[in-house]
């Protein structure tokens, strides 16, 4: 289970129109018990790429890294982690301008 303690939300612009859809952005802060895998003491976050086309929405493309240094961290979510992920980002989608 993810447990998400602060997240921001961009929206990925298009000038030249050659994505269909909209993109979007995540940057999520992650809680990780000491006794899970992922578990980094420096903290982890999630940076994930969200499209909307119509009526489909899905992550396209998520990647971990370290806190504080941004490094990149060669994992994977569980599926039912990513399935969290997916509807975090789905009900989360508010922009501000």
């Amino acid at each position: 289970m993810l447990t998400i303690k602060e997240y921001t939300v961009e929206e990925i612009k298009d000038p030249f129109g050659i994505i269909e859809g909209d993109r979007y952005e995540f940057i999520l802060f992650i809680d990780v018990p000491e006794d899970d895998e992922l578990y980094n003491e420096k903290g982890i976050y999630i940076k994930a790429l969200f499209g909307v086309n119509g009526e489909e929405s899905k992550v396209i493309k998520y990647d971990l890294f370290e806190v504080e240094t941004n490094q990149y961290l060669d994992f994977d979510l569980e599926e039912d982690e990513e399935i969290e992920l997916k509807e975090f980002c789905k009900t989360h989608l508010t922009v501000e301008d």
